[in-house]
């Protein structure tokens, strides 16, 4: 019978949305010189929220991201997008059951890094 993985497995690092979306816009990436770096690969405030790099696995939180092939705009123009996207529903299916749970709005990621740091 197979272990489970354990945290530092590679089997249990979890994706940012630039690797899920390969949209290329993270520092270094094939679009970045296209359409410019996309501001949640660098948005360090919430590096770590939901255990990704800067904003990786909450960019519904974040203004000037790209899906769809447009830029979206505020958290309030963007979200009922993502309520229908696959990567944010991956990640609201990986944290639901996890200590801190899922969160759609920054507030409730802030809450939970601040939570994470504690320990």
């Amino acid at each position: 019978m197979a272990a489970l993985p354990d945290k530092k497995s590679p089997a249990a690092v979890k994706m940012n949305c630039w690797e899920f979306k390969k949209c290329g816009r993270q520092p270094g990436g094939h679009k970045e010189r296209e359409l410019g770096t996309c501001p949640v690969t660098v948005h360090g405030d919430l590096d770590g929220a939901h255990e990704g790099k800067n904003g990786g696995r909450a960019c519904w939180v974040i203004a000037g991201s790209l899906c769809g092939g447009k830029i979206q705009g505020t958290y309030a123009q963007k979200l009922t997008n993502c309520w229908r996207c696959e990567f944010m529903n991956l990640v609201k299916k990986e944290e639901e059951p996890t200590e801190f749970g899922f969160s759609a709005t920054r507030l409730g990621l802030e809450k939970a890094l601040e939570k994470t740091k504690q320990r």
